[in-house]
C-alpha cells in the first residue's frame, strides 16, 4: 500500500509565481533571542546579495579592508597584472606594480584613487615606463616618489607632483638599478632607497667628523665623534700605579692633551705593571662610552684593556671600529688598542648610554716596559647640561662649555644620594600658588652640540623624595628650540615624583653649537600647574637636561674636519635628505658635498660583500630604530671580515655595520614591521643562520632590538610573505601560504592573509575570508563618508566579506544587514578529521542575482511515495566537517557577563607546547578563549548544554584522557573538573560507535536532560537512540518503553513542553517506523505524529512552530539517499511544503526565528516569524546557501558561506541565550498620543478620586450611625470585603497601554474569575497549599498604594506558578506549574503584574495561580 504525502493548499500559487527580488533581506531579530552564536565548519561567510563577485586569479584584485576586518572587492588589474605598492596622502591612494590597467582604467604603473568617489585615475602622462615596485608619498612636499625598474622620465626613480600634475626626475637624477622599497629615517627627515644599485662616491669624496674641533681618527665613527666628552675637572681621577717620572706621571694631562705625545702630554704606568686609572666625578651622569688614546713613545704602549663602570662594578661590553678594516667589533677584556702611530685616538662605545658616577680602566696589556696612554676622555650620550653653573665646564675639544639663564630667585640645594659619597645639586624657585606662568620664575639650559644629528632631549627631574619637598612640587611646561628651522616643542612635565626619573621633552633632528644659535631647553610654571602646594607656595625644581644622540647627520654639519676616503663604490643603500636641494647625478659619480653618514652603509655593504658579490644579492626592505640603528633585509651573504658568516639581514649602529644575534637568517627577506622595539620581519627563511629556534621561524620572525634576540610568531605559515604592515596592536601578514602554525603544531586556514595579535602572542582571525597569493598590504587613508582601515592586493581565487574558524556572533544593527562579530580566534585542525567524511577542493562559483526568493518548481502533483513497513529507516551519512569546525554552542553567564562555550571538531592552543580539542570556553567580550581544566577531550563534540547548577553537558564522538566518556560527558564549570562519576556512560550498538548528537531539557521535566543520538543503552538501561538522564539522582531512565533507531534532532510541544517530538531513522515498539515521533512525559507513551508512512525518509531536523504541536516541520533525505525534503504537520495530515533543494543538500537545523518587521500572513507561518533552514544548501538555478529563510510560501537564501578548501561551507545550527524568547512584536504609540492619554487618565484619575472621597465621606456617616446600634465584629481577614479596586484596574489598564499591548482586563472572562474563586476556596488536594503568608499575598493587595500614578515606583517579589497558564490574551504572561516569577504589582485581587527572569517577559497573570 502506498501512502501520498499531500501538498499544503496555500503552498500551491508559490509553484507557479514568477521570480522577483526583494528589496532587502528579512530582517531578522536577533537582539530578542540574546546573545546569538552561528556555528558551522566554514572559513568565510557572505549575506546573499546581488552582487557576489567572481574572481579571477590571473588579474591582481585590490581589496579594502574595514576596520571590523570585512573585506571588500574594489577593483581589478589587467590579466597577467599585479600589485606590489601603494601608500595614502591627501584621501588620495596611489597604487603602483606592474600592470597597464586598473578598474578599466588605463595607466601605466602607477594609478590614484579616491575613497570617497571610488575613481581611479591615471596620473598623467610620461610616467614610469616599466614595472614599479615602491612609492613613498611625500605629503609635506605633495610629492609621490616612486622607484622600481624603468628608464624614463629617469632611471630607476621619478616623482609624481601632486601640486604640478606632473612627472619629474629626482634631485639625484636617478639610480643604475632596481629600486625596491622606499622608506623614510625615524624623523621622516631623509628617504632610504634600497634594492639592486650601485653608487659611486668622488675621489674627493670625504667623511666628516661631524665635530670641527676634534681631529680626524680612524679610529672613530661620526657618531662617536659627534658625542661631547664629559668634563672631568672636578673629578678624581688616580692612575696607580704610576711612572716616577714627573713628566709622566701627572694623570690629569692626558684628559685633554695640549700637545703632541711626549713630556706634559703623556701618562705612563711603572715598568712592568698592570695599571688602573679609576675616574670618579661624585654625581651621576649618562655616558656613552670612551676614548683612548695610545702613546707610541719608544719602549711604551697599552695593547689591551677593560672598562668596569661604577658603582655597579660591571665590565662593560663595547663596540669599536678596527682601524685596519674599518668594521665593527665587540669587546669586553682585553679590548685591542691599536699601537699604528697614525691613529690618533679610539672610540669604544658600551652597548647604549648607562647611568654611571665612575669607570676604572685597566691597562691589562702593553708593549715595551710599561703600558701608558696619551688621551683619556669619558664620552657623553651626546651633549648635556648642569642646572648648576660651576658644574658646566668645558669640554675637550669644545669652544664653549654649556651655560644656564634664568630670572626669578632660585636657589641651590644639595642632598645626598643612595650611593655612598655622592651628592645631587639642584637649583630650586618657590613662586605662590595662583600666580600665572607668565609671571613665575624661568630656568634656560644651553648645553654645547657638537654635531647636527637626531637627538632625544631628557630632562632629569629630581625625586622629591630625597629633597623631602613633595607637597610642595607641581608641574612645568618645557620649551625646546632644537634649530634649523624647526619649530619650538612644548610639553608639560609633573614634578611630583618620589625619584629621580628621566623624561623625554623632544625627539628630532637639532643642529650645533655656533656664534650664532644655541639649542635652549626652557622650564617654566605649567599654565595649569597640578598640585595644591605647601603654605601657598610651589617649588619649581632644576636639575640636568641630557641630549641622547641616536643618528649623526653629517651632511647637516657645520664641521671642516675631514679626511679623503678615496674612490668608494656602494650597493643598495642610497639616502637622499628630503630638505637637500643641491642637484646631483647618483648614476655616475656623488660629489661629497651630497654624501650623507647613512650612504656608509652602501660602502660597507659593497666592501662587505666584495664587490663582484653583488650581482646576485639585493636589499629589498629597510627600517630605522628610534635609537637610530638601520636595519636592511634582503638576500646577501657575507662570506669575509667580522660580519662573516651573517646573511640577509644586517644593522648599521654607530657608524659601522653589525650582525644580528645566530648571524642572521637563512633565508631571504622581503618585509619590516616596526613596533616599539620589536621588529617583525618577513621572507622565505625558516631559521636563523645558526639554528636557534627549532625551526619554527617560518616566514616570518620577530627581532627585539633591546635584547638582541629571536622570537618566533607560534610556528609561523607555510609559505613565503610578500608584505607586512600594523594595525594597531596587530601584525597584518601577506603572501603566498596557506595555514598559521601554532607553537604547539596546530595549524588553521589563512589563504594568503594572517593576522598576529602583538597582546596576546597568538594568529587571531583577520576578520574576512580570503584564498590567494597577495603580493601587498598596506594602512589606508580615510575621507568623508567612507573610512578603509588597509588595503591589499594578489591574486584572489576567493573571498568573502567575513571572516572566521567556524562561528559568528550575529546581532541586529539598524540596518538592513544584521552585525556579524566573526570569532576572534584562530581554530586550528586536530587530530580527529579521520572520523569525517573527505572532502575535495574545488572552486566554488555562486551566480550572480538580487536577494531573490527559491521557489519551488514542483509539478502538482509529484509527490513523495514510500511503501509502509516496519523495517527501520537508515540514518543518513553525517555531512562533511573538516577542522576546524564548530558544530554546537551554549551560552553561560559565569561570575560578570555571558561567555559562549562552543565545540566540534578544532584544536586550540592552550600554550606553546599544549594543545586542547573538541570544546573552549570563548569569551566575546574580550575576544579570548579558555580550555576546559583537567582531562582533555579527544574527538569531535556535537552536542552542548547547561543547566542551573553550572554543569556542562557534552555529547558527540569522543572520550577523555582519564576516564571511559564515549560521546557523553559533564564538567563542573565552577569547580573547573569533570565529573566522571556522576553518570554511568553510554555504549553503543554491537559494531557501531556512540554519537550524541543533542542535549535538551523540558521545562515539564526540569530536574532532567534528554540526551539522543545513536546508540543502545546508558549504564544498564536499555534506551536506544533516546535517554532520560536525572540531574538529581544521577540516573538513567527510558521514555515510555523505549524505540529503536537513532535520533537527529529533537523539540518541544505544548504549553509546558509536555511533549517531546524527535525526529531521525525511528522505529516504535510496537514495530511501526515512524521517523517522527511524539513522545508525552505525562502518559509516558511514543506514537507517530500523523500517518508514518507518507514521511519520504529519514529526518535530519525538527522544529516545533512556538510550541504549537500542530505546526511542526521537519525535514531529511529521501530512503534512496537520492534528494532532500522537506514536510508540515498541521496537526491533521502531513504536506510537501516543497523545495528545490538539490540532492547534496543537508538540513542541520530547523529554527523558528523571531522578525523586526512582518511578512504577508498565510496558514503555516505567521507573518511576525520566519523559519530559519540551516546546513548545506544547494539550489539547481540560484546557486548555494548555508541559511535560507521561509516565510510559509517563499524561500529566500539568507547567507552563503565557504569552507577553507573552497568547497560549500556547512552551518550547523544557530544557538542563542534567551531559552523562552517571544515572537510578539512591541508597538509603540506616537509620543503626542501617549501624552494626551495620560492627561485624560489623569483627570479621570482626579475624578474617581474625588467620587470616592465623596462616597467615603457618605458611607462613614452610615457606618457611625449603624454602629450605635450593632455590636458586629469585622472580619479584617476575609476578601470577600475586599473589592477589587477601580483604581488598580485603571492603573493596570495604563501600564498596558503604555507598553503597547492591549489590557488584560479587555478579555477578562466571567468563567476565568469562578475558576480562580474555585480554586481558592479548595484547599484539600492542593500539593501548593498555602501557609498563612502565602495566602495574604495571593488574596490581598499591596497596601502600600498612595493617592496617585506618580507616586508609584516599582518593586518586586519572588512567587512561583501554582499552575500552568496559557495566556491567550494580549498583555498576559504564560506560566509553567512550578516557574518562578517576579511580582511587579499586585495591587488588583484578581490580577497581578509580573516577569519572567529566565525569559524577560512581562505581562499580568491569575493572582489565584500564583504562590
Amino acid at each position: 500500500m502506498f501512502s501520498t504525502l499531500k501538498i499544503w493548499p496555500s503552498a500551491l500559487p508559490v509553484f507557479f509565481l514568477a521570480r522577483f527580488a526583494f528589496a532587502s533581506l528579512p530582517l531578522v531579530d536577533f537582539d530578542r533571542m540574546g546573545q546569538v552564536g552561528l556555528p558551522g565548519a566554514f572559513a568565510g561567510l557572505n549575506f546573499f546579495d546581488n552582487s557576489t563577485p567572481t574572481f579571477d586569479p590571473s588579474v591582481s584584485t585590490l581589496l579594502s579592508r574595514s576596520l571590523q576586518g570585512a573585506l571588500t572587492s574594489i577593483a581589478n588589474t589587467n590579466p597577467g597584472g599585479s600589485i606590489s605598492s601603494a601608500c595614502a596622502m591627501n584621501d588620495v591612494y596611489y597604487i603602483a606594480g606592474s600592470f597597464l590597467s586598473i578598474a578599466n582604467i588605463s595607466t601605466s604603473y602607477v594609478a590614484s584613487y579616491s575613497p570617497s568617489s571610488a575613481a581611479f585615475s591615471a596620473l598623467g602622462s610620461g610616467g614610469p615606463n616599466g614595472p614599479v615596485s615602491a612609492v613613498y608619498c611625500d605629503s609635506s612636499n605633495n610629492n609621490l616618489w616612486v622607484g622600481g625598474h624603468f628608464s624614463s622620465p629617469s632611471p630607476s626613480v621619478t616623482i609624481w607632483s601632486t601640486k604640478s600634475r606632473s612627472w619629474s626626475a629626482p634631485p639625484f637624477e636617478g639610480l643604475n638599478g632596481q629600486v625596491m622599497s622606499i622608506a623614510s629615517n625615524a624623523s621622516d627627515s631623509s628617504l632610504f632607497f634600497t634594492g639592486s644599485f650601485s653608487t659611486s662616491f668622488s675621489g674627493g669624496a670625504t667623511a666628516s667628523n661631524n665635530n670641527p674641533n676634534v681631529p680626524y681618527s680612524h679610529g672613530a665613527s661620526p657618531f662617536s665623534s659627534s658625542l661631547v666628552p664629559i668634563p672631568l675637572q672636578g673629578a678624581e681621577i688616580v692612575g696607580a700605579p704610576s711612572s716616577t717620572d714627573s713628566q709622566y706621571s701627572d694623570i690629569q694631562t692626558i684628559l685633554c692633551p695640549a700637545g703632541p705625545d711626549g713630556p706634559g702630554n703623556t701618562w705612563l704606568a711603572a715598568a712592568g705593571s698592570t695599571a688602573l686609572i679609576t675616574i670618579r666625578t661624585f654625581a651621576a651622569m649618562s655616558a656613552f662610552g670612551v676614548r683612548v688614546g695610545n702613546t707610541f713613545l719608544s719602549g711604551y704602549g697599552t695593547t689591551a684593556f677593560s672598562v668596569t663602570s661604577i658603582p655597579d662594578n660591571t665590565v662593560q661590553s663595547l663596540t669599536y671600529v678596527d682601524p685596519s678594516t674599518g668594521q665593527s667589533r665587540t669587546c669586553t677584556s682585553n679590548c685591542p688598542l691599536s699601537t699604528d702611530s697614525s691613529i690618533l685616538y679610539q672610540d669604544f662605545l658600551f652597548t647604549a648610554p648607562i647611568s654611571l658616577t665612575g669607570v676604572q680602566i685597566t691597562l691589562s696589556e702593553w708593549t715595551g716596559n710599561a703600558p701608558g696612554l696619551h688621551m683619556l676622555q669619558l664620552l657623553s650620550s651626546g651633549a648635556f647640561a648642569s642646572a648648576v653653573s660651576n658644574q658646566n665646564t668645558e669640554s675637550c675639544f669644545a669652544p664653549n662649555p654649556s651655560n644656564v639663564t634664568m630670572t626669578g630667585g632660585w636657589s641651590q640645594k644639595t642632598v645626598d644620594t643612595s650611593i655612598p659619597a655622592t651628592l645631587q645639586t639642584v637649583l630650586v624657585a618657590t613662586v605662590p600658588v595662583g600666580t600665572s606662568s607668565s609671571q613665575a620664575p624661568t630656568f634656560t639650559w644651553m648645553p654645547y652640540v657638537s654635531a647636527s644629528g637626531q637627538y632625544v632631549v631628557n630632562l632629569v627631574v629630581p625625586g622629591c623624595n630625597n629633597f623631602q619637598d613633595c607637597d610642595l612640587r607641581t608641574s612645568v611646561q618645557v620649551t625646546v628650540f632644537p634649530g634649523g628651522g624647526s619649530q619650538p616643542f612644548v610639553s608639560t612635565v609633573s614634578q611630583q615624583v618620589p625619584d629621580d626619573v628621566v623624561v623625554p621633552v623632544y625627539t628630532g633632528p637639532i643642529v650645533p653649537s655656533s656664534s650664532s644659535f644655541e639649542t635652549t631647553v626652557t622650564m617654566s610654571l605649567a599654565d595649569q600647574p597640578t598640585g595644591d602646594g605647601q603654605n601657598g607656595q610651589y617649588e619649581l625644581v632644576a636639575g640636568n637636561v641630557e641630549l641622547v644622540l641616536t643618528s649623526a647627520n653629517v651632511s647637516g654639519s657645520s664641521g671642516n674636519s675631514s679626511t679623503t676616503l678615496g674612490s668608494q663604490r656602494s650597493f643598495g643603500f642610497f639616502e637622499w635628505p628630503l630638505n637637500l636641494k643641491t642637484s646631483v647625478n647618483a648614476t655616475g659619480i656623488v660629489p661629497n658635498a651630497s654624501e650623507t653618514n647613512a650612504d656608509v652603509i652602501g660602502v660597507d655593504l659593497y666592501n662587505a660583500l666584495g664587490g663582484a658579490n653583488t650581482n646576485s644579492a639585493y636589499i629589498s626592505a629597510t627600517v630605522q630604530h628610534p635609537s637610530g640603528i638601520v636595519f636592511l633585509g634582503g638576500s646577501f651573504a657575507f662570506t669575509t671580515g667580522a660580519l662573516n658568516g651573517s646573511s640577509n639581514i644586517v644593522a648599521y649602529k654607530q657608524g659601522s655595520l653589525f650582525s644580528l644575534s645566530n648571524g642572521g637568517l637563512n633565508g631571504a627577506v622581503t618585509s619590516f614591521a616596526l613596533h616599539g622595539d620589536n621588529l617583525y620581519i618577513g621572507g622565505s627563511f625558516s631559521d636563523t643562520q645558526t639554528p636557534s629556534t627549532q625551526g619554527k621561524l617560518n616566514g616570518v620572525a620577530m627581532y627585539n632590538v633591546e635584547t638582541n634576540s629571536w622570537s618566533a610568531l607560534g610556528g609561523g605559515l607555510n609559505g613565503v610573505v610578500a608584505g607586512m604592515g600594523l594595525a594597531g596592536s596587530t601584525v597584518q601578514i601577506v603572501g603566498n601560504f596557506t595555514e598559521t602554525v601554532t607553537q604547539a603544531g596546530s595549524s588553521s586556514f589563512a589563504g594568503g592573509f594572517a593576522t598576529w595579535s602583538i597582546t596576546s602572542s597568538s594568529w587571531i582571525n583577520s576578520g574576512g575570508f580570503v584564498m590567494g597569493n597577495f603580493t601587498f598590504i598596506g594602512n589606508g587613508t580615510s575621507s568623508s563618508g567612507q573610512e578603509v582601515s588597509q588595503l591589499l592586493a594578489g591574486n584572489v581565487q576567493m573571498m568573502t566579506e567575513y571572516g572566521a574558524t567556524g562561528m559568528v556572533m550575529l546581532s541586529n544593527s539598524g540596518s538592513d544587514d544584521p552585525t556579524v562579530t566573526p570569532l576572534a580566534i584562530q581554530l586550528g585542525s586536530s587530530a580527529n578529521n579521520s572520523i569525517l567524511a573527505s572532502t575535495t577542493r574545488k572552486r566554488y562559483e555562486h551566480r550572480k542575482r538580487g536577494p531573490a526568493t527559491w521557489l519551488s518548481h514542483m509539478k502538482v502533483p509529484a509527490l513523495f511515495r514510500r511503501q509502509a513497513s516496519t523495517s527501520p529507516s537508515i540514518l543518513p551519512s553525517l555531512p562533511p566537517t573538516p577542522a576546524p569546525a564548530i558544530l554546537a554552542g551554549v551560552f553561560w553567564s559565569n561570575s560578570s557577563h555571558e561567555v559562549a562555550i562552543i565545540g566540534g571538531n578544532f584544536s586550540f592552543s592552550v600554550s606553546s607546547s599544549v594543545s586542547s580539542q573538541g570544546v573552549v570556553i570563548y569569551d566575546p567580550v574580550t575576544s579570548t578563549a579558555t580550555a576546559l581544566a583537567g582531562d582533555q577531550l579527544y574527538g569531535v563534540v556535537r552536542a552542548l548544554y547547561v543547566d542551573t547548577g553550572a554543569h556542562l553537558y557534552v555529547g558527540g564522538e569522543f572520550n577523555l584522557t582519564g576516564a571511559n566518556a564515549n560521546g557523553f560527558a559533564i564538567y563542573d564549570l565552577v569547580g573547573q573538573q569533570w565529573l566522571t562519576t556522576i553518570a554511568q556512560p553510554i555504549q553503543a550498538q554491537s559494531g557501531s560507535s556512540v554519537v550524541v548528537r543533542s542535549i535538551t531539557t523540558s521545562t515539564y521535566k526540569s530536574k532532567a536532560i534528554v540526551v539522543a543520538g545513536s546508540f543502545a543503552q546508558a549504564g544498564t538501561v536499555t534506551c536506544q537512540g533516546i535517554c532520560l538522564f536525572d540531574t538529581t539522582l544521577n540516573q538513567w531512565s527510558s521514555l515510555g518503553s523505549g524505540l529503536r533507531g537513532d535520533i537527529y534532532s529533537v523539540s518541544y510541544a505544548g504549553s509546558n513542553q509536555e511533549l517531546l517530538v524527535a525526529g531521525g531513522a525511528i522505529t516504535l515498539a510496537d514495530g511501526t517506523s515512524a521517523n517522527v515521533a511524539q513522545y508525552s512525559f505525562a502518559n509516558n507513551s511514543w506514537s507517530a505524529i500523523g500517518n508514518p508512512t507518507v514521511i519520504p525518509g529519514p529526518v535530519t531536523a525538527v522544529e516545533v512552530n512556538d510550541g504549537n504541536s500542530s505546526s511542526v516541520f521537519a525535514a531529511g533525505r529521501t530512503n534512496d539517499g537520492s534528494s532532500s525534503f522537506m514536510i508540515y504537520w498541521d496537526g491533521v495530515a502531513w504536506f510537501d511544503i516543497g523545495t528545490t533543494f538539490q540532492t547534496n543538500s543537508n538540513v542541520s537545523q530547523l529554527l523558528m526565528v523571531p522578525l523586526q518587521n512582518t511578512h504577508g500572513s498565510n496558514s503555516i507561518v505567521e507573518s511576525d516569524r520566519m523559519l530559519m533552514i540551516s546546513g548545506a544548501l544547494s539550489d539547481s538555478s540560484l546557486g548555494s546557501a548555508s541559511v535560507v529563510l521561509f516565510d510559509g510560501q517563499t524561500f529566500i537564501p539568507y547567507l552563503t558561506s565557504t569552507s577553507a578548501q573552497g568547497t560549500l561551507g556547512y552551518v550547523s545550527s544557530l544557538f542563542y541565550s534567551i531559552a523562552n524568547f517571544g515572537f510578539s512584536q512591541q508597538s509603540f504609540l506616537a509620543t503626542g498620543i501617549v501624552i494626551l492619554i495620560s492627561i485624560a487618565i489623569a483627570a479621570g484619575v482626579v475624578f474617581l478620586l474625588a467620587l470616592i472621597g465623596i462616597l467615603w465621606t457618605l458611607l462613614s456617616r452610615r457606618d457611625d450611625k449603624l454602629g450605635r446600634y450593632e455590636n458586629e465584629d469585622d472580619d479584617d481577614d476575609s476578601t470577600q470585603h475586599r473589592p477589587s479596586s477601580l483604581l488598580e484596574h485603571i492603573n493596570a489598564a495604563t501600564r498596558s497601554t503604555i507598553l503597547g499591548t492591549q489590557s488584560p482586563f479587555n478579555q477578562f472572562s466571567v468563567e476565568k474569575e469562578e475558576a480562580a474563586r474555585e480554586e481558592e476556596a479548595e484547599p484539600e488536594g492542593d500539593p501548593f497549599g498555602p501557609d498563612a503568608s502565602n495566602y495574604l499575598r495571593a488574596a490581598t493587595p499591596s497596601d502600600a498604594v498612595i493617592g496617585t500614578m506618580a507616586a508609584e515606583e516599582e518593586s518586586s517579589r519572588p512567587a512561583h506558578a501554582r499552575y500552568s497558564f496559557d495566556a491567550p490574551g494580549e498583555g498576559e504572561l504564560a506560566l509553567t506549574a512550578g516557574v518562578e516569577i517576579e511580582i511587579l504589582d499586585d495591587r488588583d485581587n484578581a490580577w497581578w503584574y509580573a516577569r519572567n527572569p529566565q525569559t524577560g517577559r512581562e505581562g499580568v497573570v491569575p493572582a489565584s495561580y500564583l504562590y
